[in-house]
């Protein structure tokens, strides 16, 4: 009975720690902040405000991202997805260009690449990487607006 309880005691703290080590093997776990300041937008309008909440979910992530858009407007939209290349929906208000999925490809564990669409085309190309003290995560990203023009952005993202 003594051995059964310890199994049982190691099971459970096994379990309670798996979170918290996979949120240290991800750094883009957590809560970021938009740096407006830092952040930079060519042929595009920026936000005013944004705040991006990253979890771990499964072998991927679900993405939270609210704020005011540069218009006044409300941002709140959210994906989940794993790293695997694959399109998986965005939901909700604000997303950039108005894309409605997202696919992302790990390029190594601070590196990673994304590709956003609007009904079938892609709309955006990103480039995500969080520095090496996991303090900042940088995403170029290159597209087309609305008018067709090509447009450019760097955001800069604080890590709360």
């Amino acid at each position: 009975m003594k051995r059964l309880l310890m199994l049982a005691s190691l099971v459970v703290l096994t379990v309670l720690s798996s979170g918290p080590l996979l949120a240290q093997s991800n750094p883009q776990i957590g809560t970021w902040k938009l740096n407006v300041a830092k952040s930079k937008y060519v042929n595009v309008q920026g936000p005013k405000s944004g705040t991006r909440t990253v979890e771990a979910q499964g072998d991927g992530v679900k993405v939270t991202t609210e704020g005011v858009a540069g218009d006044g407007s409300r941002i709140a939209y959210s994906f989940t997805t794993n790293f695997d290349g694959k399109d998986s929906a965005v939901s909700g208000v604000g997303a950039p260009g108005g894309e409605d999925a997202v696919a992302l490809k790990r390029v190594d564990a601070n590196t990673s690449t994304v590709t956003a669409k609007k009904a079938g085309k892609v709309i955006i190309t990103r480039r995500r990487v969080i520095s090496k003290d996991g303090k900042v995560l940088t995403v170029t990203g290159k597209g087309t607006n609305e008018q067709g023009k090509p447009f450019s952005v760097t955001t800069v993202w604080d890590k709360l």
